[in-house]
């Protein structure tokens, strides 16, 4: 026993020795809540409760392994038999232990994600809706909430009958269809893994009683992410010991919009009359500026624990905050001072993490990476050129630039859907090899197939067009081209169509493409689109490099919950960008800032050593620039804290200027205007000038002014003013 408490800290001691009634454990980020938990477990098992007695619940099967092996190795005689589990593995074990008493097959089949998909499709067919119309996610995600909060089928259509919303309405018909569907293969979702569960012990007490008997000790991790359901599950479970122990930190409850609520942990000492609370607030991670830096910033929430972690380590290095012109400022500093850092010997290229706030905006990183040759690597999605939407229109402009490219007619010939299936796909092939001519020229001949008509029209537009593009090809620049192809394929109503989570966020990154072909445009003398897509495929693979010193890691911040590195990165704190601007749009505003906060927080407290908070006073995303105000965030984390803060107004001859090699050293517009320069054009009013291209007296300026739009003037004839 005296192994398992020396290890431990005053507030965490007091934490794994509260044994009976509710315990509420707010544990800071950093604090070692983990050790808490499985400490916790060991210090029960030594005072002679069964390990069959105690469950431990968390989110996700490497937490409950990592905590299973180190419960085992505190007591290797009785570690093995506490049950650990995920929630869903919970749900699961015990719906099949109980199947016969619920009316579950016993050997019932989970369907996954795509299976799900696929039955609400049959749905969507059988009640003759169009998924063209109405797309399949929309009713997934709805569904999936509907449960997660406890909300069947059956009580939907209550709902949804005393509603005046026809959409509402029509997702009750889709969702009281599947349950049947469900039903009828003796399926579950995931989840009916915990809907079913919560039902089944609250229709059946002498079941409740079971399981409450069954468990003298239930133990939650990260309970700052449950939702409705799981909550409801553990106070069934405990509800006659009341021997709870959640652990959690509601300043990093950050995933809202998959369910969760934060509710549940702010008001666990309501809902658990009696609860000992425990704060850890010693952080092992941090150094103090950075948990200064962090606290000014979630303190300004109003719901929240209050908490201020501290820590024994060294003051550390100022929190270093930058002011940039423009992204691609913002981007080449973080990619030259991760390589000044490294080429000092102090980090590797492991040691930094780069966060953003969306996907949207990795491209600029990425290819700021690549130009320079430092290896990363993209954690939670794909690169951005690997990117499914993206490497779709990137092959309509391959087949428009050669129609021989097999592999890309391939790709989208079907996408979006126009019916054109395998089947027929193999039949134009096998035409192609039996004629000895391309795949492209096979479908330009498909009168001459054996071929229904109705597939007959349908590739009879596809060829108009990719015709259409052809001709468009060679009038439009390539910027105006991209957006026409995104356009005209019918691609951004396809996304627009499907209302999802997802397709919002491809939208966005199809819109990120436009902006790089437009800086593609502006900074390359051969700007052709033909140009511009082998640029993107020189540039594309960066595997043959020397990864000794690992990659440099680029994520959003919701994906670094529960990681740290020594060095990090928080790019685009911006008005708009984070805090995300859509959540202007939500009635709740407050909550929704409040959670935009902590993600911040989060993101903050990943830093062990240096720190660097970034923003850019114009942004091109989206296909758009736009001029920006810096995060309230910043504002917030400058306050009463040592700050390392760079104004750049602009940039210095290290940061990639863009202005032609033809250039005259004896240039009067080069030498008058830099990248950064505000300016004031008579028309326009003011601006920044983002671009310089040309030379001598064809000197040209691109300048975003303050209504959002970027525009290219003749430096000559243009007459600005500098401010």
């Amino acid at each position: 026993m005296e192994e398992i408490l020396t290890q431990l800290n005053p507030e965490q001691k007091k934490a794994v020795l509260h044994t009976d009634g509710p315990l509420l454990v707010l544990a800071g980020a950093g604090t070692g809540k983990t050790r808490v938990v499985t400490h916790r477990i060991a210090y029960l098992l030594s005072k002679g409760i069964s390990p069959e007695k105690i469950l431990a619940v968390t989110f996700t099967n490497k937490a409950a392994g990592e905590m299973k092996n180190r419960v085992e190795k505190l007591s290797p005689e009785f570690g093995k038999f506490v049950w650990v589990s995920t929630f869903h593995s919970f749900g699961a074990k015990l719906l099949r232990i109980e199947s016969k008493n619920i009316g579950l097959h016993s050997n019932f089949v989970i369907y996954d994600e795509t299976d799900q998909k696929n039955l609400i499709k049959s749905c969507l067919k059988e009640l003759n809706i169009d998924d063209k119309k109405f797309k399949i996610g929309i009713f997934h995600e709805i569904i999936s909430r509907a449960k997660d909060d406890l909300i069947d089928s059956e009580s939907y259509m209550i709902h949804s009958s005393i509603s005046d919303e026809p959409f509402r309405q029509l997702v009750s018909s889709v969702y009281s269809l599947y349950q049947k569907k469900l039903t009828e293969a003796s399926a579950v979702d995931f989840g009916d893994l915990l809907l079913k569960l919560v039902e089944m012990l609250k229709k059946y007490p002498e079941l409740e009683k079971k399981y409450q008997q069954r468990f003298d000790y239930v133990l939650v991790d990260e309970y700052q992410d449950t939702n409705r359901a799981q909550s409801l599950l553990i106070k069934h479970l405990v509800e006659k010991h009341g021997n709870i122990c959640v652990v959690g930190d509601d300043d990093q409850a950050i995933y809202s919009w998959r369910g969760a609520r934060v509710t549940n942990i702010l008001g666990f000492e309501k809902e658990y009359p009696g609860t000992k609370v425990i704060k850890l607030e010693e952080n092992y991670r941090s150094t103090k500026n950075i948990l200064d830096c962090a606290w000014q910033v979630v303190k300004n929430n109003q719901y929240r624990k209050n908490k201020h972690l501290r820590t024994k380590k060294q003051q550390g290095e100022d929190v270093d905050i930058r002011h940039f012109s423009n992204e691609i400022e913002e981007s080449d500093f973080v990619v030259r001072e991760i390589d000044r850092l490294c080429g000092e010997g102090k980090y590797s290229y492991s040691d930094f993490a780069v966060f953003y706030r969306i996907n949207a905006q990795s491209r600029v990183l990425e290819d700021a990476f690549r130009r320079n040759r430092i290896p990363y690597r993209i954690i939670g999605t794909v690169k951005f050129y690997e990117r499914a939407e993206i490497k779709d229109i990137i092959a309509y402009i391959r087949v428009v630039v050669n129609p021989k490219d097999v592999i890309s007619l391939k790709r989208i010939i079907n996408v979006p859907h126009r019916g054109i299936g395998s089947n027929t796909i193999k039949i134009l092939e096998q035409y192609a090899i039996d004629k000895k001519i391309s795949l492209w020229n096979a479908v330009c001949e498909i009168d001459n197939q054996d071929i229904k008509d109705r597939k007959k029209k349908s590739i009879k537009k596809f060829i108009e067009l990719i015709q259409h593009l052809m001709d468009k090809k060679n009038t439009l620049p390539a910027e105006e081209f991209v957006k026409h192809v995104i356009e005209k394929t019918g691609y951004a109503g396809y996304l627009k169509d499907e209302g999802t989570y997802l397709a919002k966020e491809k939208t966005q990154n199809l819109k990120e493409l436009i902006s790089a072909v437009a800086e593609f445009e502006l900074s390359e003398k051969d700007n052709s689109i033909e140009s511009f897509l082998n640029n993107i495929s020189l540039i594309g693979d960066i595997d043959n490099l020397d990864s000794n010193d690992g990659q440099v890691t680029l994520m959003t911040i919701h994906l670094a919950k529960g990681l740290e590195f020594p060095s990090v990165f928080i790019t685009g704190l911006e008005e708009g960008l984070f805090p995300i601007s859509f959540y202007n749009e939500i009635s709740d505003f407050s909550s929704e800032l409040e959670e935009e906060r902590r993600v911040c927080y989060v993101g903050m407290t990943r830093a062990k050593e240096k720190l660097y908070l970034t923003c850019a006073e114009t942004r091109r995303l989206f296909g758009r620039g736009r001029t920006n105000i810096p995060s309230r965030f910043l504002r917030e984390a400058q306050a009463q804290v040592d700050i390392k803060r760079h104004e750049v107004n602009s940039v210095d001859d290290n940061m990639a200027v863009m202005v032609s090699s033809k250039s005259s050293g004896e240039n009067e517009y080069c030498n008058s205007f830099r990248i950064g320069h505000k300016i004031r054009h008579t028309e326009f009013g003011e601006g920044r000038i983002i671009r310089i291209t040309g030379d001598s007296e064809n000197t040209k300026l691109t300048i975003l002014f303050g209504d959002g739009e970027s525009r290219k003037l003749l430096a000559k004839y243009a007459n600005l003013e500098k401010i």
